[in-house]
């Protein structure tokens, strides 16, 4: 196990454990298990993505919470039946399909041949599932994909029938012509929840036309408009009946205009400034005619720009209260085909009719038509230039302008959309919105804003759903009808199909059913034809609960008993898709929510905060960044990032690679530093037993620590997943490695290589224990989580498990599971934390000896003093330290504190002391008390910061302070402590919220400097020993040698044997003169020691002999090596014939170190 290597290639390691999951079908093996259990069944929805493109970061963040939290549920007791799907209708497909053909209009694929344009539409949906699976797979997230649905499937399209026919039923469905957002690259309406998926900046035309009025010599009214291409389809004007209008004089041009008396600045934009405009100016531009009401205008009739259209109805001034005065002129013109309320008030007013028809010169992919010739074959957006060209000819335009405004997009093609009136298909949103409002409300959003504001101000005014769209991919809507609409059947099954046309159909899509009849039952003789709509896609994702289980022709019992959804997820836009859809349908279907909790994520933006672009390349390709960092990193970036909020994430290539450096590499550092350590401690005779009761009895305050912490962050996690908050979960797990890396092995790390004073074996053993016990608690804590490196780490520590040995012959796919025996991590249950072994007096101590330590290194930095050079004296000045604190770093954490601070002594002040050290200031916290001191709010500020150290001691102690006649609660103090303490040398550091000041004794003398020597020399040997390949086992002897008169380094071994002779097992560093000649150098380097140059060398360890004896003899025992020998021991040996018997500890010595002692040839030594 100690042949790990020093750096992982996580990468790598992911593709290898990949593999093992592929071979082993560790997924399906997982559920199996589950399903022996008899697990308790967690329904989790997948929504499906369009697999006609790639996965983006989007897809990778989404799909990595719903695997976070899925195995999570999975290792908690649950059965999580985890299905892919794929959207394989709609508009996605058939615009991809439109541009690769050519085809502009509808009559191409009607020419063309349905069959044929949809047989080539079902060639591409599933060109990239391929891709899909090896990147999802990669990524390490546990999705069926064998056992996948498709929209496409009949078996899904049946059950969109069967809602769609239970709505109809409900009588929540109706025809209807509607102002739609309108599509004209796709040639389809969209609904209102699509129509806000796609909002864009842009720049249009904004114009002032003038309208004159009939009877009335050189007067018109004015009106605004920045869709000049629906002026041509012009039948009304629309004033507010209760608004301020005026006639006015324009001067310049001697023409008189009707506009709003608040709307002036439209046409004189100069009295927008507000600096420079004054009253006087009016009359260089215009004189008011007349002062009327907008109730005064109505009825007037006006010329109208074009003679396109005819009817007595037409061309005159109406009255609605949706006119406002925040822009334009206050008189609004109105084409009923194009707006929402235009339509409503042209109809409410009688300019059109219900049964009328509606001038509409523009077709369905949004060309101008006849008998607008002019523009005739021109798209309406193209069309605008020429049409402002025909109205300034005929000196109707009184002003042009460009404006910037926020404007609708179609989500699919990327094309403006326009608002156009349709014949559509509507779910009656509005009769059950009360209900989705409620139904909304029982639902756990995750952030809960998303739900509370956000979701519900959209469900508060969500309108009528048009869900049928005039496109040829998808599944038809199953209404049979005659010519007039006056009988319909609406089809809820393939069955009842069969059973009223006689005809048994396979397949559902429009070159199928199209061509079949109902035979009328009203009028017999006749027949019913299907009406010519398909679904818009959204309805078939709403569907998505019911049509992959293909209820309720199948599934019936597990479907009802696992709805609403335990859990589902996806991004921030779905709050007007997916999500929608899935309340709408649900509600209306049942009564209830479609899922009981559910995280939204933010989108994943470039790096320079713009949306990401394939055409700009301003994002890394997500496989490449896998295959670089590994997606353990990925994924821990993305979880542990504001995105899991729904917030913006800027995407940083280099927030990766510091997943790997900032937590992995220290993770498997210590991972691989316990493997050495273990291997070293059974040395071959004995076998490391993994022992929960050895953890527990530990006396060690760091052991009880890092077990107190461990337990601590399992309850966490537990009760944050519980509440699928994993934006808190990822920072604790995060700042939990750091804790065990940084501080816990770092602080153990002598102890764990056994190299403690007392009794080193059995300390080591139960470091060993504990940090074996940590390791195996995160590894699998963090499964869920970073199921890759996890994976490896539980491969390994199994081993040392006594139930290993079960797992061979198929027990390692068995239950129940455990620790060692399972062959996967992730079939384990999470752990459930130890009660018994928090421990809060532990962890509050821990904090309180990191403040001191880092305050401590700060200090030091201040003064540039290297952490080689030992500190006199650490002093520590805590605000309010519970005793149990004091006790525990003055007692057994004391010797950490000196040991990372290289100090010789700690103190903490007690609190009767601590006005000889520090002064306590108090600043009153204004914002908690504002409000409450008013105007005193100065005085009491500047009183306050006045007080001594003694009185404000007393104020904390009383709780209370009364001043200026205030009486401010403690609480709503800040209090600080500041050193005081006179002396040079002192160097000192407060915490950041001041409760702790950490001073230093920074006095330098010969010991100190000495001691510093000593360090640096340490620090020399233990490289020399890295570079030399030595393990931890391996004991060797170190020589040095100065230039001739220094004696720096030999001073320095000097003063330091008693800390040489520990850190070295007694290897005392020598001066190079007390070398045997046949020691043999492992490595020998020139290095500076205490600013001189020396000689540096890590020798194998050899027998040193008396000066005096043959070097026959010598040269015999040049050959021995040490470990040959025995302390104490007599050796006889025959050289040329001559008998010697010599004695270890006179003639010889099993080291250098033994002669030098022995024979007294270092004073020092």
């Amino acid at each position: 196990m100690s042949s790990l290597p020093p750096a992982l290639n996580f990468a790598e390691t992911e593709e290898v454990i990949c593999k093992k999951w592929k071979d082993e079908d560790s997924f399906q093996q997982q559920n199996k298990l589950s399903l022996e259990r008899g697990d308790e069944e967690y329904t989790f929805y997948d929504g499906p993505p369009f697999a006609t493109g790639l996965p983006h970061y989007g897809h990778i963040l989404a799909g990595t919470i719903k695997d976070t939290v899925t195995r999570y549920a999975a290792m908690t007791g649950k059965h999580v039946d985890r299905r892919a799907g794929w959207d394989c209708h709609g508009l996605p497909v058939e615009y991809e399909i439109d541009q690769k053909l050519n085809i502009t209009h509808r009559d191409q694929v009607l020419e063309m041949g349905i069959d044929k344009y949809n047989a080539t539409c079902r060639g591409i949906v599933t060109r990239y599932t391929k891709e899909w699976e090896s990147t999802i797979t990669r990524l390490g997230r546990w999705i069926d994909f064998e056992n996948d649905y498709k929209t496409m499937d009949p078996s899904f399209m049946e059950s969109v029938w069967w809602v769609f026919s239970q709505l109809f039923e409900k009588d929540l469905v109706y025809q209807g012509y509607k102002v739609m957002p309108y599509s004209t690259a796709c040639g389809t309406p969209l609904s209102n929840f699509e129509a806000g998926l796609n909002y864009k900046d842009v720049k249009d035309p904004a114009v002032v036309v003038s309208f004159p009025v009939v009877g009335e010599e050189n007067v018109s009214f004015v009106a605004w408009t920045t869709t000049p291409w629906t002026l041509p389809s012009n039948l009304a004007l629309c004033v507010h009946p209760d608004l301020d209008y005026l006639q006015i004089l324009d001067k310049k041009s001697g023409n008189s205009y009707i506009l709003a008396k608040t709307r002036l600045c439209q046409l004189y934009p100069a009295m927008n400034n507000k600096k420079k405009w004054k009253p006087a100016m009016a009359d260089e531009l215009y004189e008011i005619q007349k002062s009327l009401k907008g109730k005064d205008i109505v009825g007037k009739r006006y010329k109208p720009l074009f003679d396109f259209f005819k009817s007595e109805h037409y061309f005159q001034v109406v009255s609605d209260g949706y006119v406002t005065d925040d822009a334009g002129t206050g008189v609004v013109h109105q084409a009923p085909a194009f707006g929402e309320d235009d339509f409503r008030v042209c109809l409410a007013h009688g300019i059109i009719s219900k049964d009328g028809e509606i001038p509409c010169p523009v077709d369905s992919n949004g060309m101008f038509t006849e008998p607008v010739e002019p523009v005739k074959g021109v798209h309406v957006k193209k069309a605008d230039e020429t049409l402002i060209a025909m109205i300034k000819e005929d000196g109707r335009l009184v002003q042009k302008d460009v404006l910037l405004h926020s404007y609708p997009f179609c989500w699919r093609s990327d094309t403006p959309l326009i608002y156009k009136t349709v014949p559509s298909w509507f779910v009656k949103v509005e009769e059950i919105r009360d209900k989705i409002v409620e139904n909304n409300k029982k639902t756990y959003w995750v952030p809960s804003h998303v739900g509370t504001v956000r979701f519900h101000n959209w469900l508060s005014d969500a309108r009528d759903w048009a869900v049928s769209r005039n496109r040829f991919w998808g599944t038809p809507l199953p209404i049979w009808a005659n010519e007039d609409m006056t009988e319909m059947v609406c089809i809820g099954s393939i069955a009842q199909l069969e059973e009223l046309s006689g005809i048994k159909v396979e397949d559902l899509h429009r070159e199928t059913v199209d061509q079949i009849e109902i035979p009328s039952k009203k009028n017999p003789g006749t027949v019913l034809k299907r009406i010519d709509e398909v679904f818009d896609c959204w309805f078939e994702s709403g569907s998505m609960p019911y049509a992959q289980k293909h209820y309720p022709f199948e599934n019936k019992e597990s479907f009802e008993k696992g709805f609403p959804a335990d859990f589902i997820a996806e991004g921030l836009d779905q709050t007007r898709g997916w999500f929608y859809t899935l309340m709408v349908l649900s509600t209306a279907l049942f009564g209830e929510p479609a899922m009981k909790n559910l995280i939204v994520n933010g989108l994943v933006l470039a790096a320079d905060g713009k949306k990401m672009s394939k055409r700009l390349k301003n994002y890394p390709d997500p496989n490449l960044v896998i295959n670089k960092y590994g997606a353990d990193a990925l994924r821990m970036y993305l979880i542990n990032s504001p995105v899991v909020r729904a917030e913006e994430l800027k995407f940083k290539e280099q927030g990766v690679l510091g997943v790997v450096k900032e937590v992995f590499l220290p993770w498997y550092n210590a991972f691989r530093f316990f493997l050495q350590n273990v291997e070293r401690w059974e040395g071959g005779t004995r076998k490391f037993a993994p022992s929960v009761e050895k953890v527990k009895a530990t006396k060690n305050s760091t052991d009880i620590w890092i077990s107190a912490a461990t337990q601590g962050l399992i309850k966490f996690v537990h009760d944050e997943m519980e509440a699928y908050r994993l934006y808190t979960v990822m920072p604790a797990l995060v700042s939990f490695v750091t804790q065990l890396t940084n501080w816990y092995v770092r602080l153990n790390r002598d102890r764990l290589k056994g190299l403690e004073e007392g009794d080193a074996d059995a300390e080591a053993e139960t470091g060993l224990q504990v940090l074996y016990d940590v390791l195996l608690d995160v590894t699998i804590i963090m499964a869920p989580f970073t199921p890759f490196i996890t994976e490896f780490f539980y491969q390994h520590l199994r081993k040392l498990q006594p139930s290993y040995a079960d797992a061979a012959n198929g027990g390692g796919s068995s239950n129940p599971v455990m620790p060692g025996k399972s062959d996967s991590v992730h079939f384990l249950n999470l752990p459930a934390y130890d009660e018994s072994r928090l421990n809060a007096n532990a962890v509050l101590s821990m904090e309180a000896l990191q403040a001191i330590v880092e305050q401590g290194r700060n200090a030091r930095e201040k003064r540039n003093i290297s952490l080689r050079t030992p500190i006199k004296q650490v002093v520590a000045i805590l605000r309010n330290p519970t005793d149990s604190v004091v006790e525990a770093i003055t007692g057994p954490l004391k010797k950490y504190i000196l040991s990372e601070l290289n100090a010789w002594d700690f103190i903490v002040v007690p609190k009767a002391e601590q006005h000889d050290w520090v002064t306590l200031s108090l600043t009153p916290d204004f914002k908690a008390l504002g409000k409450s001191l008013g105007k005193k709010m100065k005085a009491v500020g500047a009183a306050v910061k006045q007080l001594s150290h003694d009185d404000a001691l007393k104020c904390l102690e009383e709780g209370k302070l009364v001043v200026e006649d205030v009486t401010i609660d403690a609480a709503n103090l800040i209090a600080k402590l500041a050193f005081s303490r006179q002396g040079d040398n002192w160097e000192s550091t407060p915490s950041a919220d001041g409760a702790c000041v950490v001073a230093l004794d920074c006095t330098q003398d010969e010991e100190i400097i000495a001691a510093g020597t000593a360090r640096e020399l340490v620090s020399h040997i233990q490289r020399l020993r890295k570079a030399a390949g030595l393990e931890l086992k391996d004991i060797v002897e170190v020589f040095f040698e100065e230039e001739e008169g220094v004696a720096l380094t030999e001073d320095a071994v000097s003063r330091n044997v008693a800390m040489l002779d520990s850190k070295f097992k007694g290897a005392v560093p020598l001066p190079q003169k007390l070398a045997p000649s046949w020691s043999v150098s492992l490595k020998t380097e020139m290095v500076e020691v205490g600013g001189a140059k020396i000689s540096l060398s890590v020798c194998r360890s050899a027998v040193a002999t008396k000066d005096s004896l043959d070097e026959a003899v010598k040269n015999l025992l040049s050959t021995k090596e040490p470990s040959e020998l025995e302390a104490g021991q007599t050796f006889k040996c025959s050289v040329d014939g001559k008998d010697y018997e010599l004695q270890e500890g006179t003639d010889f010595w099993l080291s250098s170190v033994a002669k030098a002692k022995a024979t007294k040839s270092l004073s020092w030594l």
